[in-house]
């Protein structure tokens, strides 16, 4: 848009692929940058872990007091069908080139080497998102310490005493105070 003062982005999001949102993070900061515009976000409902990640790319990010905001951290969910499948009499055929192409198989019973090696990635990803975190929210968020990294997740006002936001409040009420009505 053409005479922007700033951008203003409203995140509704429980999160998702990290590779994702540091994607998306990444280009609105090159954006900002390079059109020399603020970024304002807005979490509604909800601003977690990869949600959360997105709301970092902003120079100001607000909620409302009951909005969910965190959860930095990482997930990888799985099932353990194993013991189901020789129940019910199913013979599972898998071919593959590799001998780690089956980690974390639902199908198969869990190895603890496909665990540690999973955890392995989660520990570099986890460490990468709390990296970001710190290095935008900064001061901000230093007096809460590494309890924010815990993968836990906070109301809106929590996360404001918390530092990972700086104020409550909504798009249309916050960029009228800023910018005027129109």
């Amino acid at each position: 848009m053409r005479g922007a003062k700033a951008v203003a982005i409203q995140i509704n999001s429980p999160g998702g692929s990290a590779v994702q949102s540091v994607l998306i993070y990444k280009r609105i900061r090159a954006l900002a940058e390079e059109k020399g515009l603020k970024v304002y976000v807005f979490a509604e409902d909800v601003a977690a872990s990869g949600g959360y990640l997105l709301a970092i790319a902003g120079d100001e990010i607000y909620a409302d007091a009951s909005s969910i905001v965190g959860s930095i951290g990482v997930v990888t969910a799985t099932f353990g069908l194993n013991e189901l499948i020789n129940k019910i009499g199913v013979e599972r055929r898998v071919y593959t080139a590799g001998r780690n192409k089956t980690t974390l198989d639902p199908f198969l019973p869990v190895k603890e080497d496909d665990v540690e090696r999973i955890k392995a990635i989660q520990r570099d990803v986890h460490a990468d998102f709390i990296d970001l975190v710190k290095a935008r929210r900064g001061a901000r968020i230093e007096k809460a310490g590494d309890d924010l990294f815990t993968g836990e997740f906070w109301s809106g006002r929590k996360a404001l005493e918390l530092g990972l936001i700086d104020g409550l409040g909504e798009l249309r009420t916050k960029m009228r105070e800023l910018y005027g009505d129109e």
